[in-house]
Order: structure tokens, then sequence, then C-alpha cells
């Protein structure tokens, strides 16, 4: 029975681990383009902009309207002719009665409604440029927060690490207090920093939790506390990143940069939107429909009438006062278009060189620091060899213990930093989507 027990927990956790699937980044991105909410609400403000894009909202086609009324009216009618008495002729009603197929079409009006259309497309292209934009944005902080999970989780294990260190410490030196070799002063040392890092282990479990937390809520899953499977253990650096590459491709397809584009030729229509007003105007209107009346007196009762009408209207603005003054600001607003790209653009090529140099820095202290953890392992190695023969003061070992310590953590910071630069350097030069591959 107890084996029969044994084996139904045993194919419980394997079942439960085997339910449990491994994520990738690539698998986290994939879930996350698919489901992150900012993702989703941008994409349907996009289908709103193809939406727009069409002629009928740029006013290119006429409008088409089915009409019907009725009215009357209700008359005390007086006549006195010039010859012959007067006489009156109340409660006199008269009913018309309408209805037809009218149109109504702009022909020409300055080229307002093709620069409409024009921006219109050009709407339209900005909303998939934001939502590139958004995108980047959400492959960069999630691939960020993917190798902070990692990074987290490695100090976890560090740290954990430490406290086994620090709890065989505590043995070896209670055993000494025992036999006379140690004092009580060092058992109570040992004992300090026993619990110092035991508090380190417990503070670096709420940062596990709280990077695990986050990578929930850009995956939008519904239990933000829900357990993750990162298959990745180790926090691979790209230390193949040339300047000359980045710094073309950010001049050629950041997205922000392409946006101010679009920014700069929404201006220049305004413009001509305002220019527009300076040409005539041309309207075709034109109808078909039945008309009937009925008269309360005269001699005829009755009139209905069937037949198409059709009409055409010109004229142009003069003057009104403020157009000089629009075309002036129009023409601001599209110097301040072209400076603020320009100014964008200068940005960019300034945190393209701080993230640059950052990230050659950190690729230097890597090897440096991995030089440095190869010797603290072995200056631990034998500090711990002294340790155990009584030559060396518990003060000593946990120096060594904390040089060894101090160097898994700074090479660990060197490679997060130096992976977030990458990321950014990535998303600067608008090719953060690699890390789909």
């Amino acid at each position: 029975m107890k084996r029969v027990i044994i084996a139904a927990l045993a194919l419980g956790v394997f079942a439960t681990a085997a339910a449990q699937e491994e994520l990738t980044l690539r698998k986290c991105l994939e879930i996350g383009l698919e489901r992150n909410y900012d993702i989703r609400i941008v994409r349907n403000e996009e289908r709103i902009s193809d939406n727009n894009a069409t002629a009928a909202n740029a006013g290119m086609l006429p409008t088409i309207a089915l009409e019907a009324g009725y009215s009357g009216t209700l008359d005390n009618e007086r006549t006195t002719p010039r010859d012959g008495d007067a006489w009156s002729d109340n409660g006199i009603y008269d009913q018309t009665f309408n209805a037809g197929v009218n149109l109504n079409w702009t022909l020409f009006d300055g080229l307002r409604i093709r620069t409409n259309h024009k921006r219109l497309r050009e709407m339209q292209q900005m909303g998939a440029v934001r939502t590139r934009i958004t995108i980047e944005d959400f492959v960069a902080s999630l691939t960020a927060e993917y190798y902070n999970y990692i990074q987290q989780t490695l100090r976890l294990q560090n740290f954990r690490y430490a406290v086994a260190l620090s709890r065989e410490r505590l043995r070896i030196t209670e055993a000494r207090v025992h036999v006379g070799n140690f004092s009580r002063l060092d058992l109570l040392q040992a004992r300090v920093d026993f619990n110092a890092d035991s508090s380190k282990y417990m503070t670096q479990q709420e940062l596990v939790s709280a990077s695990r937390i986050r990578i929930n809520e850009l995956l939008a899953n519904r239990d933000v506390n829900e357990k993750l499977c990162i298959c990745d253990s180790v926090i691979e650096v790209n230390g193949g990143l040339r300047w000359e590459v980045l710094l073309d491709k950010t001049l050629e397809a950041n997205a922000s940069l392409l946006l101010a584009e679009h920014d700069n030729a929404l201006a220049e229509l305004d413009l001509k939107t305002v220019q527009a007003r300076n040409y005539p105007y041309v309207n075709l209107t034109t109808g078909y429909g039945y008309t009937y009346n009925r008269f309360g007196n005269g001699t005829t009762q009755a009139r209905g009438t069937l037949g198409l009408n059709a009409g055409i209207r010109m004229g142009i603005t003069l003057f009104d006062g403020n157009r000089r003054r629009e075309q002036r600001n129009a023409r601001i607003d599209i110097e301040n278009a072209q400076l603020t790209r320009q100014q964008l653009e200068q940005s960019l090529r300034a945190d393209l060189s701080n993230f640059w140099q950052a990230y050659r820095n950190n690729l230097e202290v890597i090897q440096l620091e991995q030089e440095n953890l190869i010797a603290a392992k072995e200056n631990y190695a034998i500090a711990m060899e002294r340790y155990l023969l009584g030559d060396l003061p518990g003060i000593e070992m946990r120096e060594a213990q904390k040089s060894l310590l101090d160097a898994e953590e700074r090479i660990l910071t060197a490679k997060y930093n130096t992976k977030v630069c990458e990321i950014s350097l990535q998303q600067i030069s608008g090719n953060v989507m690699t890390y789909m591959e």
C-alpha cells in the first residue's frame, strides 16, 4: 500500500511538471504579442485608421439621399379687385407632398478633398508605425524582464550557496568550540554571518517573485502569481554588435524617426488644405422625384409633377480675414516638424552612443570579472583548507567567502547590464525583433 501511495505521488508530481510548459524567450514573446493588452489596443486603433482611409471619408464620393416630405398651410384669404366687390375665402387648406432621390457632389474645391485623402493615408501609415513602436517597446521590455528573472534566479542560487557555506562554517565552529579549539566569540560571529546570509536569501526571494509577477503581467496572464518554468539558466551576451551597422540602421529604420517624417508630411498637407481656399469650388446637385400639390381654392384642385432636376454651383472665397494668418502658421508648423525630427535624430544619436559606450565597457568588465572569479574560487578553496586545519581565523574565512560571492555577483551584474545595453541598442536601431528568431 505504501508503495502504491508513493507511486501515485510521484506520478502526480511528474504530471504537474509535464503540464507546466518550459518557456523560451521566443515563446514568451509569441504569447505576449498575442495577448498583451497594450498591443491589442494599439492594433484596434490601427484598424480604425485603416477604416478611415477611404475616398468616401475624404469627401471624394457624392452623397445620395432618399427624401420625402409633407407640408400644409391653412389660410384666410381676402381679395380686393380694382373693379367690383371684394370677397373673402376662409379656411383655405393647401397641401404639398414630395418624394425623390437627391445627389450632391463636390466636383472641385481647390484640391482640398485630394489633400484630405492623402492626409488619411498618412494617418493610416502612422497607425502602422505606432503599432510597430508599441510592439518594439513590448519586445524590449519583456526581453529585459526575462533576463532580469534569470539574473534574480541566479542571484538567489548564489545566496542559497552562501547560506550553505555559512551553515557549514557554523557547524565546524560549533564542533571546534565543543573541543576547545575556538572561542565563543568565533561561534557568535559565525552565527551572525549565517543569519545575515539567510536574511539576504529571503529578501532575494521577494525580488524573484516581483520579476515573475512582472512577466505574467506582460504576458496578460490572469494569475499574475503563476509559476514560470524558464528554460534558460544563463545570460547569453551578444558581443558581435558593430557601431557602423547600428548607426546606419537607426537613421534608416528607427520607428520614432519614421513617425516624425509622417508628422512632417501632415504639416505640409495642412498647408495645402489652407491654400485650397485660394481656388474656386464647384458643386453639383441633381435629383429625381415626385411632387404633389393639392389646393384649397382656385380653378386647379391638384397638381402632380414627376421629373429630373439638376444644378451646378460655382464660387470662390475672395476674402475671409484669416487665410494669410493660417498659411503663415502652417508654414511655421512645417518648420517645427522639421526641427522636431532633427532634434529626435540628435537624441537618438546620443542615446545610441551612451548605450554603445556602456555596452563596450561591460564587455570588458565581464572578461575582467571572469578572471577575478577564478582567483576568488581558488582563494576560497585554500582558505577552507586552512580553516579546517584551524590555521585561519573565522573573520578571514568570512572575507574569503565574501570575496567569492562578490565576484559572482559582479560578473552576474555585468552580464545583465551588458544584455540591457544590447537590447537598447537593438531597439534604437529598429532591430529588436531579432529576439523573435
